[in-house]
């Protein structure tokens, strides 16, 4: 039996771990909710111990065998070979006889020959051949049989004899029956939810889109099982439908409360209707033992406590727990929570929730309360106020369902957003309020609104000729146009937006409409892009905070940082996050977030950078956003400062979600991002071909500025490795002459040259090499990017190691490392100290392998793997991602020809002594 090689993605670690105790004999304990993957855990191992020659014997015992007596040792001695009549003393064979029948031992049979019954048939199948027990679902095997099995392990049978035993964990007595099955020393390992890479890798692989993958992580709190249960639940558009509950995921998750006790149930009904649940609210609502009821549902896995605050896992369990309790239940939990509400709009909330009945003066203050909100609050109360509403105030419901739509979207609440946009829609309201409903669904189309049509069709038709609708309309047509990839239309439906938005009075729309014309402007290489900005800028417009993204501030900071003025646009976008974070801002706040990661990777300020980019991943993410751009801006803060395997895995990512939604303008970058991260890896054909696609999109497309995508000078060095001269100099030659109708950049100059000097280097021409490397590190030195400066050392190293001047290399190598170290470039850093190591006095490698051909990194990670260290440990340690070590483990076996962590242990000497730093194999791309 084969397991599903995609339920084990992101279990690489756990495996290792797995294999390496059941390896030191004993047995393992499996622990963790429904759905987690722990039957997939035990298959995997169960095929890699059957792939070894040995014996496996599963037992899986279900819910109604419980109360069987001897029902899973029937099962399990079925599966072992039948012993020679004289092999058993008569007591013995009398009671396998009846155990095999599931019938408990007849009265004449002695307790201690039952007992012996099992320990003597694994003794003699382990005398054969090692013997591996797979216990799933503990919970359910009847006590008949694990008191058998309990013995058998206490009996030490053995390091031939070995169990890996799983069960869910309710509570702390169910937990020690699984260890109780393993013989000693057993490991209790509990199996942790998947991290939103592997989860989405996953449910991609089962056909979901990316951008429902990656909302489906935060549904399920990262349970398989669940996500993909979810998904398959799922319309395959409208990205932001509130994610359905299959009854199959309900059962699911209504078995994980059961044991829960009926007053831990009643406080968790109070959290599960809380807007924000804490300990405090809990008791302020009368719940006083909310403390000790929290740590029972944290012991079952339904909540997690961090302080105060109170977190369902999944979210999902709080819709469940508020379904199934009665109208009376909900109604006291309101009351409650209201008469305990620190917050006079939370009392008002919760005493709206007591009763669905309309009511226009409760309806009304709702209203009030919303227009002092904002973001997600804010749309709550709007749509409450409107559920509220009594039929004769049927045009102020129409009024508060589109506030609550704009709220909603600004907030990052998609599912609020839109269920509102689509009651207007329903309901008979004038043509601005359905344009503004239409707006509204086509905003939360994200990067995918090539599929929009009919939608923008509908909202032009709904404006006819009235300037003021339908300025917005058009704005939106013209993002449409440039994310696909056809700057020209997008260019005529800018002005036509901006005349349009003229007419109408609203110099918001107008600027926002030359924001876009000045980038499409730069986007194909006209000069007059600056004057368009300008123009944008000095109007009197005053976007709405969610739309500071698309403001000419916004723009002006992006402009900044493409043409290196980095603390300039720093400076301008810490700004604007002020605003972002202060309201709350879905969209906005994660475009601000992405350019600052991008600004402060160019600074050199890799940590910043990191920090920046996975908080915009965790914000699109929690608001339903298209993922292909925060992927992005991942893979290239990763590249810089984390790890070159993470930022291929988001580059990826990012092609496909960029694909799927046909956004062009992210597919361009994503591609870029993947070039560099294969050619740094040393897979330069896979890194040419996706700069090369990279190119046929821009040519396609338009772009001609070298300084927004820089992917020429990474294409030129790839091909100079791959011997493909010609090309990299015309390459070369095509970017600068686009640089020449830009003007002069200084910092493209840097990038130009730097890459020349790669080219030249690898034609044999390393003289020149050295003189334009250290000019391109000279201009980098002045814009004060030192990765960049850092990189063109590098390169000016390699090339003194071709002129045989070693200590002149061994200097400008050992200067790019420092600024790596300083810039805490890690993935740098690794590269150059590789360079480094690999050049003594003499001009030959340095073997730091000993005798093996390990680099230094490669050897600490193999000691230790020989130390017993798992896949985790040595991450913590070495300060490495896991992934990064499961990589270079791979490298490892590979090098050696081993196969597993014990053979890798065998190849080593006893002592070794200690690693250098561990230099990796040097590149000639740029970041």
């Amino acid at each position: 039996m084969q397991s599903d090689v995609s339920t084990l993605r992101g279990r690489g670690e756990l495996l290792a771990v797995i294999e390496s105790r059941l390896g030191a004999g004993g047995g393992i304990a499996l622990h963790g909710p429904a759905g987690i993957g722990r039957t997939a855990l035990l298959e995997a191992v169960a095929c890699t111990a059957e792939a070894r020659g040995e014996l496996v014997v599963r037992l899986r015992p279900v819910r109604s065998e419980r109360l069987i007596p001897y029902a899973g040792i029937s099962d399990l001695i079925a599966q072992l070979p039948s012993p020679p009549r004289d092999a058993l003393p008569p007591a013995q064979r009398a009671a396998l006889a009846a155990l095999r029948q599931g019938l408990a031992p007849r009265g004449g049979t002695p307790a201690t020959a039952r007992r012996l019954v099992l320990p003597m048939l694994l003794a003699q199948c382990a005398r054969r051949r090692p013997v591996l027990l797979v216990l799933d679902d503990c919970q359910w095997l009847d006590a008949e049989s694990a008191e058998l099995i309990a013995f058998a392990m206490r009996r030490r049978p053995g390091p031939r004899i070995r169990v890996i035993a799983a069960e869910r964990r309710p509570d702390a007595v169910g937990r020690r029956r699984a260890t109780r099955l393993c013989p000693a020393p057993a490991a209790e390992i509990a199996v942790p939810p998947l991290e939103a890479d592997d989860l989405t890798e996953i449910l991609e692989i089962k056909g979901l889109p990316c951008r429902t993958a990656s909302r489906l992580h935060e549904a399920s709190a990262g349970n398989p099982f669940l996500a993909l249960t979810l998904g398959a639940a799922l319309a395959p558009t409208d990205a932001w439908r509130p994610t359905p509950l299959p009854e199959a995921a309900r059962a699911m998750l209504r078995e994980r409360l059961a044991a829960l006790p009926a007053e831990a149930l009643r406080t968790l009904l109070v959290a599960a209707l809380a807007t924000e649940p804490t300990v405090t609210v809990l008791r302020r609502a009368g719940r006083e033992d909310a403390a000790q009821h929290l740590r029972v549902a944290a012991e079952a896995g339904v909540v997690a406590v961090h302080g105060e605050s109170v977190r369902f896992t999944p979210p999902l369990l709080a819709t469940v727990i508020a379904d199934d309790s009665s109208a009376d239940d909900r109604t006291e939990a309101h009351t409650a929570l209201a008469a305990g509400a620190v917050d006079p709009v939370q009392a008002l909330r919760h005493r709206a929730m007591r009763s669905s009945v309309p009511d226009s003066s409760i309806a009304r203050a709702l209203a009030e309360a919303a227009g002092r909100a904002s973001g997600r609050a804010a749309a709550e109360l709007y749509l409450l106020a409107a559920d509220r509403c009594p039929h004769t105030h049927a045009a102020r419901r129409i009024d508060w369902l589109v506030a609550a739509a704009r709220s909603a979207l600004a907030g990052g609440a998609a599912a609020l957003a839109g269920r509102a946009a689509e009651a207007v829609l329903a309901a008979d309201a004038p043509p601005g309020h359905r344009v503004s409903a239409r707006l509204v669904l086509i905003d939360l189309a994200g990067q995918g609104l090539a599929e929009m049509g009919e939608m923008f069709a509908a909202a032009l038709a709904e404006a006819g000729d009235d300037p003021a609708l339908g300025a917005p309309v058009l704005l939106r047509l013209t993002w449409a146009s440039l994310i696909t990839g056809d700057p020209d239309r997008a260019a005529d439906e800018a002005a036509r937006t901006a005349l349009a938005a003229r007419r109408a009075g609203d110099p918001t729309t107008e600027a926002m409409a030359l924001s876009v014309l000045a980038q499409i402007e730069r986007l194909r290489g006209e000069p007059g892009w600056a004057d368009t900005l300008t123009q944008a800028l000095v109007l009197p417009a005053n976007p709405a905070p969610d739309w500071l993204h698309y403001g000419p501030r916004y723009v002006a900071a992006r402009f900044a940082m493409m043409d290196d003025r980095l603390d300039e646009a720093r400076a301008a976008l810490l700004a604007l996050l002020v605003v972002a974070e202060k309201d709350r801002i879905g969209e906005a706040r994660v475009e601000v977030l992405r350019s600052l990661s991008e600004v402060a990777t160019r600074a050199g300020r890799c940590r910043e950078a990191l920090s920046y980019a996975h908080r915009a991943v965790r914000a699109a993410q929690r608001a339903g956003l298209s993922p292909g751009p925060t992927w992005f801006t991942a893979a290239t803060a990763e590249l810089a400062g984390g790890s070159l395997a993470a930022a291929a895995g988001f580059a990826r990512r990012g092609v496909r979600a960029s694909e799927q939604e046909g956004d062009i303008l992210y597919l361009r970058r994503n591609l870029h991002a993947l070039g560099q991260a294969e050619l740094r890896a040393g897979e330069t054909r896979a890194g040419v071909a996706a700069l090369r696609r990279l190119r046929e999109l821009d040519a396609s497309s338009g772009g001609t500025d070298p300084m927004i995508v820089r992917w020429h000078a990474d294409l030129a060095g790839g091909l100079a490795a791959l011997g493909e001269h010609a090309e990299a100099v015309a390459t070369l030659a095509a970017a600068r002459a686009a640089a020449e109708r830009l003007g002069d950049n200084p910092g493209l100059a840097g990038y130009l040259d730097r890459a020349a000097a790669v080219v030249l280097s690898e034609s044999g021409q390393a003289d020149s090499a050295v003189l334009l490397s250290a000019s391109a590190a000279q201009h980098f030195e002045q814009l004060h990017q030192p990765i960049e400066q850092a990189h063109a050392l590098l390169v000016q190293g390699s090339a003194e190691r071709r002129r045989r001047r070693y200590a002149a290399a061994r200097l400008a190598i050992g200067a790019a490392l420092a600024i790596f170290l300083a810039a805490d470039a890690k993935p740098w850093a690794e590269q150059t100290e590789r360079a480094l190591a690999g050049t003594s006095a003499a001009g030959t490698p340095i073997d730091l392998g000993l005798g093996l051909g390990l680099t230094s990194t490669e050897l600490r990670i193999a000691q230790l793997v020989r130390d017993g260290a798992s896949n985790r440990e040595i991450a913590g340690r070495l300060y490495l991602s896991v992934k990064t070590v499961e990589a270079t483990l791979t490298r490892i076996y590979r090098k050696l020809g081993v196969r597993s962590r014990t053979q890798l242990s065998s190849r080593l000497p006893t002592v070794v002594p200690a690693a250098a730093p561990a230099p990796v194999s040097e590149v000639t791309t740029s970041v």
